[in-house]
């Protein structure tokens, strides 16, 4: 079986300034939304959109992921902990981001972004579904390297099983990676194919929210569930409630894109 390396959060010390992993894979992520974001925005230069507005569209993008990200955790996932140590609220280079919290803060931004821009709330979330799925690989590689959330206990037998040495001493699933493969790679491909060619008005919107929850859903199966606000559950995960709403309106905005 395989033993997680144990990797020091911090990558890089410099005096009394530490930068640490988790860190450096938020700036990759955001790196990555802003190159394939020029990339995008040249590809759709009659559609209004201009190299230029990426760096806009980061920063809106930015204060949406941090807060709502934060805020999400706190809410969403360890209320309790966090009530009771609130200073650990702002602590957001130690880890906890809720992916879902972060989506709604996004959502916010995008809709001032609009608003100030002049575009529909449509217009820039299908314009940067696609940019997506590459920050949340290397936020899900940043949960392998802190080593946390990790998976459900699996066969011993199992090639890639691997033991979480600050967990216990059992064989468990590295669901870090599985989500980093479908949530990131995988959704990164089917959005960037299925946005290549012009669709309906709220279409590529609707495919990040159905791919984004299906293979949450799938990769909850091999992940320890969090206690939520729900407590522990092993049939249905906190993740999993959330990403069934997403599932629902993803199919709304596909039809009525189809209708239109």
């Amino acid at each position: 079986m395989l033993i997680h390396p144990q990797f020091d959060p911090i990558a890089v010390s410099l005096g009394p300034l530490a930068i640490r992993w988790y860190g450096l894979m938020y700036l990759i992520g955001f790196l990555c939304f802003m190159g394939l974001g020029r990339l995008r925005a040249r590809q759709q230069v009659l559609n209004g959109w201009l190299p230029r507005d990426i760096d806009d569209l980061l920063f809106y993008g930015v204060l949406g992921v941090v807060i709502g990200g934060r805020l999400g955790q706190v809410l969403f996932y360890e209320p309790g902990y966090y009530f009771a140590h609130p200073l650990e609220i702002v602590a957001v280079w130690k880890g906890g981001m809720s992916f879902h919290g972060g989506f709604l803060g996004v959502l916010a931004a995008m809709a001032l972004f609009g608003r100030k821009t002049g575009r529909s709330f449509f217009q820039v979330t299908d314009f940067i579904a696609p940019l997506v799925p590459a920050g949340l690989a290397a936020g899900r590689i940043g949960n392998f390297i802190n080593g946390e959330l990790w998976g459900r206990v699996a066969d011993a037998n199992l090639p890639w099983a691997m033991i979480f040495p600050q967990v216990d001493m059992q064989p468990r699933h590295p669901s870090q990676l599985y989500q980093a493969g479908l949530e990131g790679l995988a959704l990164f491909a089917l959005l960037w194919w299925y946005s290549a060619k012009p669709r309906g008005r709220g279409a590529v919107s609707g495919a990040f929210l159905i791919g984004y929850g299906v293979f949450r859903w799938l990769g909850e199966y091999f992940r320890e569930p969090d206690a939520g606000i729900f407590g522990h559950s092993y049939t249905i995960s906190m993740g999993q409630w959330l990403s069934l709403p997403m599932i629902v309106i993803g199919i709304l905005l596909m039809l009525r894109a189809a209708k239109r």
